[in-house]
């Protein structure tokens, strides 16, 4: 596993102007978070690093394809992703995060931007995770559509010993 030591910025020793990071963010980057929405990946990612006296805007750009789970057929699929995100970071006494803004120890002086790229990647993924049409495993849809429900009906035969209950339930209603 990748050690997340490499993404610890120093900016305490940073030059007053703008610095450039670049990064792989690759399966073993996915595995070193732990993150439950991606797993695996690969992706480009600069980091671009404004100091404007204590002062800190960190802007993050990701960009390539990540790994997940189809929400119709569960197989994986290849989800393209292009993010951007912004932090702005300032020294204090102890860390502290406030929506945008991060709070970095003077002492320590230096801030991992692991988990804020994840977690820009993470929120640039849609919602729903679907592969194009045809691309989904066919044996998982044709037992998605034996179970659909349509009209209030499935469409299978249903177990006969239910037929006992749905009487119940009228007698119960009357």
């Amino acid at each position: 596993m990748e050690s997340l030591a490499t993404f610890d910025i120093d900016l305490k020793n940073l030059k007053e102007d703008v610095t450039l990071f670049r990064f792989k963010l690759d399966d073993d980057f996915f595995k070193s978070i732990h993150g439950t929405e991606v797993e695996n990946g690969k992706l480009e990612a600069v980091l671009k690093v404004t100091k404007a006296g204590s002062e800190f805007a960190l802007d993050f750009q990701a960009d390539g394809d990540v790994t997940v789970t189809c929400d119709r057929c569960l197989e994986p699929m290849q989800q393209p992703v292009s993010t951007t995100g912004r932090l702005t970071a300032r020294f204090g006494t102890e860390y502290a995060e406030d929506g945008d803004a991060v709070v970095v120890p003077f002492e320590t002086g230096s801030l991992n931007v692991a988990w804020h790229f994840y977690e820009f990647i993470a929120l640039s993924i849609p919602v729903r995770h679907v592969h194009a049409d045809g691309e989904c495993n066919a044996e998982m849809l044709d037992n998605l559509r034996k179970w659909m429900v349509e009209d209030g009906q499935r469409q299978t035969q249903t177990d006969p010993r239910w037929k006992d209950l749905e009487k119940l339930k009228t007698i119960i209603k009357d």
